[in-house]
This record gives C-alpha cells, structure tokens and sequence, in this order.
C-alpha cells in the first residue's frame, strides 16, 4: 500500500494538466526560485536543480511539482480554467532583502591595485561606497548582505580592471558610467520589486568595466540550455 500524499494543486503554474507550458511560464517558475533563494529557503544546489527541471519541462504537470514545496497556496489567485490557461501572476516578496536603516556605518572603500578585494556572505551594504580597480578586480555578493538604506551609490574608477556585483533579482540599478573602451553590463535582475534597494553606479571605466548579474537567466540562455538537453 503506498503512503504517498497526493501532489498539490493550485500551486505554481495554474493547473493545466499536460497543456505545452510557454517561456513565460518557464519565467513565472524561474523567478519563484529566484525568490526562494534570496530568501534562504532553499540553497544554490538546489535552486541550480530545480532551475535544470525548468529547462527540461515541457508541460504545466512537469513544472507544478517544481515549486510545490515554495509557494503558498494563498498566493496564487484561483482563477477558472480557460481554453488556453494562463498561468496566474505571483508576487515577489520585499522579504528577499535584508534592509535595515538603524545603523550607519559609514562609507565603505574597495581598493584592488594589482590585486582583488571583496565583499561576500552577511556583510553590511552601506549607504555609500567608493571602488577604485587598477589591473585588479573587485567582487561584492550581495546576495545575502544587509542595506543599510533604499537608496545605494557606488564611485568607482576602474582602469584594466573591473568591478563584478552578484545580485538579488528585483533590485533596481542605474548605470551613471563612463565607458572609454569599457563599460556596464547588467542582467539578470528581473523588474524592480517595489520597496527593494536602488542602486546607483557611477564612475568612469578605462580598458576595464563593471558587470551585474542576478539569477534570472536570459531567453537565450534558457533557449541554449533546452537545445542542449535535447
């Protein structure tokens, strides 16, 4: 006799048995995980495992159980079946960014002549920070760092060097620099979340360049790593 519970529904994607799931659906899903991440409730291996599924599914059933486990029934809008169905829209949490006002550091200095310096795990972000890169590089992961305010800004000078920022999705940042022979890169955020940190780069790049990356793939990242799983 098996023990096994039933696999929930009305979570994920809206229930669409074995309806083709669309790039779109495949986003809905991507950013749920994205989310869960940011939040601590699952881990990189994880979320690279689940974010393969992703890639592999090709029907509603197959990305349902892929977030079962995640979202709350509560957030998923019940909306009855059309011929098409359209998966129903689920709200980022605010809660993936640690924002705390009640402490200000000061400025921060990231300095890498010929070297690296870096900033990663639980680590205050302050309010405002100067970067100078001159052949070297510099790594901030902020991921699991705590804001101290909405409203960031970083300085920064990068000559035959760079700056490289790992990023929660759904922060906003603005790129105020300076290309000459260089220049900013930013993807993988996703749309701004109302409420997370804003943060502003501003600063000249020589021979060098600043690149953001947060963990939502692009389409034509997904689009290669289906053609490769198949």
């Amino acid at each position: 006799m098996s023990d096994s519970v039933p696999e929930p529904t009305g979570v994920g994607p809206l229930a669409g048995g074995n309806l083709r799931a669309s790039d779109a659906d495949r986003d809905q899903v991507t950013a749920v995980l994205s989310t869960a991440y940011a939040e601590g409730r699952i881990t990189r291996e994880e979320h690279d495992e689940r974010l393969d599924q992703v890639m592999r599914a090709k029907t509603f059933d197959d990305l349902v159980p892929i977030t079962s486990d995640l979202v709350p029934l509560s957030a998923v809008p019940v909306q009855p079946l059309a011929t098409n169905p359209v998966p129903a829209p689920v709200e980022v949490s605010t809660t993936q960014f640690q924002i705390d006002t009640s402490r200000d550091s000061g400025s921060d200095q990231l300095i890498a002549i010929f070297g690296g310096a870096s900033r990663k795990g639980r680590w205050r972000m302050p309010k405002q920070s100067t970067a100078i890169a001159l052949f070297g590089g510099i790594d901030l992961d902020l991921t699991e760092a705590t804001f101290e305010s909405t409203e960031i800004e970083i300085t920064g000078f990068w000559c035959f060097g760079g700056m490289d920022i790992k990023a929660p999705a759904g922060i906003e940042v603005r790129d105020r620099t300076a290309g000459i022979f260089g220049g900013t890169d930013i993807k993988g955020l996703g749309d701004p979340v109302p409420g997370a940190p804003v943060i502003t780069i501003k600063g000249v790049s020589l021979f060098g360049g600043v690149s953001v990356a947060g963990p939502i793939p692009s389409k034509r990242k997904r689009n290669r790593r289906r053609h490769e799983l198949h």
